[in-house]
């Protein structure tokens, strides 16, 4: 996979003193020039033919749940996620070992990886029909609970094997109490099928469902154990 280009090398000339050898000279000058236009108009030619190429993590297409009479008797909120600054870009990220990190020149997400994960979140949990109802924090909303979190790693690492790595921990909050009661951290390194960035995303979109499937799962364990209490539904409380 090619992460970054060459630039061309000068080529400096030597003229002997007094201008002697200046047939010489002309010629090796028009060579220069001749190279060097050639180098550029090369270029340009690689930059017509390597558009930038934009990929997705897999998002449910629809957000209407299954009629549930068991659903969780809450409204849930899902908070923006937190990373670093890279993960709020849309370059894929590649990490060649420790902790050098680059950026895929002509590789990008469609949106940061923050907002993807964001909207397969509401998704998901929405889709499940586990909740009463799940919505984006909105100041037009009023929620019982509210999930958010950081994304810590979403990236490619080469090292002794080739892997896409998500890691991500989350938090749900008691709107009224103001207290966390309930947490999940998220670790894993996907195998990469191939040394391409078509399968790089496969393998990181693979480890991005896993964590949220580990997640859903883990929060419907919480409410068996802590059932809350049924509350009326709060006014304003639309999609």
């Amino acid at each position: 996979m090619t992460r970054r280009t060459e630039l061309p090398v000068a080529i400096s000339m030597n003229v002997g003193k007094g201008g002697r050898n200046r047939p010489l000279f002309r010629a090796l000058t028009k060579l220069f020039f001749c190279l060097i236009a050639l180098a550029v108009a090369q270029a340009a030619g690689c930059g017509a033919t390597r558009p930038s190429k934009y990929y997705q993590l897999t998002v449910p297409s629809t957000l209407t749940p299954p009629p549930n009479p068991n659903a969780v008797p809450i409204t849930l909120l899902i908070g923006r996620l937190t990373a670093p600054e890279l993960y709020r870009e849309e370059q894929i990220v590649y990490s060649t070992g420790g902790e050098s990190m680059g950026l895929y020149e002509f590789h990008r997400w469609v949106e940061p990886p923050v907002d993807m994960i964001q909207e397969i979140l509401l998704r998901q949990l929405r889709g499940s029909g586990h909740f009463r109802g799940v919505y984006m924090l909105r100041s037009d909303i009023h929620g019982d609970y509210l999930l958010h979190g950081r994304l810590y790693d979403f990236k490619e690492v080469d090292g002794s094997a080739l892997v896409a790595r998500v890691t991500m921990e989350l938090e749900l909050r008691d709107i009224k109490s103001h207290t966390v009661v309930w947490t999940h951290f998220y670790t894993h390194d996907e195998p990469v099928a191939d040394k391409t960035v078509d399968a790089v995303v496969a393998a990181l979109d693979k480890n991005v469902q896993q964590g949220v499937a580990e997640m859903m799962a883990s929060l419907d364990e919480y409410f068996a154990a802590h059932p809350p209490a049924p509350v009326a539904a709060q006014p304003g409380s639309q999609p």
